[in-house]
């Protein structure tokens, strides 16, 4: 069986970033045999949060490249060029596009790479490949959409999956309701609800804000938000502060003790959960306001409140929710619940837990590389799952450029050139 110098588990920005890098490296003589792994069947990012109107929260300079190569094919700038756009753009003199064009700007850099993605293929585990009494490889097993499982060895694995969904645990029970869905599958599941009147949006996020305003567009659905705080805080994104996504930052964040690293954390935490754009929170209160001068109370802000409980009924979602100011506990019926709280990031625990003990803890040195034990060979890196170690940039586009460069270094260390120029298939199917 052909062996990989890489395979890489999920094709979204962080692993498209890192193709476009070892594609430059390529160039320069320095060739490596990548191939990746995606669940979905063609590239999307974040399809079904793609809202009308909704723009960047960061800069295009800070896209897949430019941060590290501003001569790269691969920048949006040049991306704008190659669709005639280019000029229209500068007038518009903004450095936030809308999330559709940056969309577009995503799968136009992903199409170059179509012949190193194995799309439509859903990794189920990772296991060791042992020689001698040492792991030598590592055996990537996933199943396409015919049912069909197939096997390939790797010398080195890049983790790229994104977050999976976080569900509170008062809503466990519900997780198979369709009239209970994350905000990451909103536009789609929202199209599946049978004319609902009345929908609870859980969070108080930049995707709760977003939601909120698109439900607000939409003719006849009244919207409860629920939020735990008593505000919706703005992002901060002034420039000193915008400075700890700055790579030199991550150095200095990695470079601490665990309990600063918690504290840095959750001093910049307002840059990036549970903060909208200021201008989203001022639409969202100009709709309140608007509301009390009509006196037609469409929506409610039930600030500093919590679901305790919910249940799912004929006549739709009962949730318990409790006023955390007074401790009154009342039930409300809704015809949906749309959950934007958040994700979770350990998805590559389950992947890797063939070789959990070989990985201490699941712990990474500075390069995004797991420690293993002296008896394993392959190098594992995780993409978006450092933020404890990295700092807040780490699940952000911020620091993919100079994430992949650090990654493509440690690569030319631990791979020899040009060692898979000689090659068998790559592939092998299983029952």
């Amino acid at each position: 069986m052909h062996i990989h110098d890489l395979i890489g588990i999920g094709f979204g920005p962080s692993n498209i970033a890192l193709a476009i890098a070892l594609d430059e490296q390529r160039q320069a003589g320095q060739a490596k045999d990548a191939l990746f792994i995606e669940r979905q069947p063609c590239f999307a990012w974040h399809p079904h949060m793609l809202l009308e109107n909704a723009h960047m929260q960061i800069s295009f300079l800070k896209d897949l490249v430019t941060p590290r190569n501003p001569g790269s094919r691969f920048s949006f700038l040049n991306y704008l060029h190659s669709k005639g756009r280019l000029q229209d753009f500068i007038n518009l003199q903004t450095f936030f596009p809308s999330r559709h064009e940056f969309n577009d700007y995503l799968s136009w850099t992903a199409s170059h790479f179509e012949h190193q993605c194995a799309y439509g293929e859903d990794v189920l585990e990772v296991l060791p490949e042992t020689d001698n009494d040492e792991v030598a490889y590592l055996r990537v097993r996933s199943r396409d959409e015919s049912g069909a499982v197939q096997e390939r060895l790797t010398r080195s694995l890049v983790i790229s999956v994104g977050g999976a969904p976080n569900v509170p645990e008062c809503f466990a029970g519900l997780k198979d309701d369709p009239r209970v869905f994350h905000s990451s599958h909103y536009l789609r599941e929202l199209a599946k609800q049978d004319a609902p009147k009345r929908i609870a949006v859980i969070g108080a996020g930049q995707s709760a804000a977003e939601i909120f305003l698109d439900l607000h567009g939409r003719e006849g659905i009244q919207v409860d938000l629920i939020s735990r705080a008593w505000a919706f805080k703005p992002s901060d994104d002034s420039p000193f502060v915008n400075e700890i996504f700055n790579p030199e930052y991550t150095d200095y964040v990695f470079n601490n003790p665990t309990g600063q690293r918690e504290a840095l954390l959750q001093e910049y935490k307002s840059t990036n959960y549970s903060a909208p754009d200021l201008a989203l929170i001022q639409e969202i209160y100009d709709v309140f306001y608007q509301q009390k001068v009509t006196g037609q109370a469409r929506h409610r802000f039930r600030r500093r409140h919590e679901v305790i409980g919910s249940q799912a009924g004929p006549e739709g979602i009962e949730l318990n929710v409790r006023d955390l100011e007074s401790g009154h506990t009342e039930s409300t019926r809704y015809d949906a619940v749309v959950l934007a709280t958040g994700y979770i990031r350990d998805t590559h625990k389950q992947l890797l837990a063939p070789v959990a003990d070989y990985l201490p803890d699941f712990a990474v040195n500075r390069h995004y590389q797991l420690y293993t034990k002296p008896a394993f060979k392959p190098a594992i890196f995780l993409q978006g799952s450092c933020e404890p170690t990295h700092g807040l940039s780490d699940t952000l586009l911020s620091i993919l450029a100079a994430r992949t460069s650090e990654i493509c270094e440690v690569l030319n260390e631990a791979l020899p050139a040009a060692q898979s120029e000689a090659s068998t298939p790559s592939l092998v199917s299983t029952d």
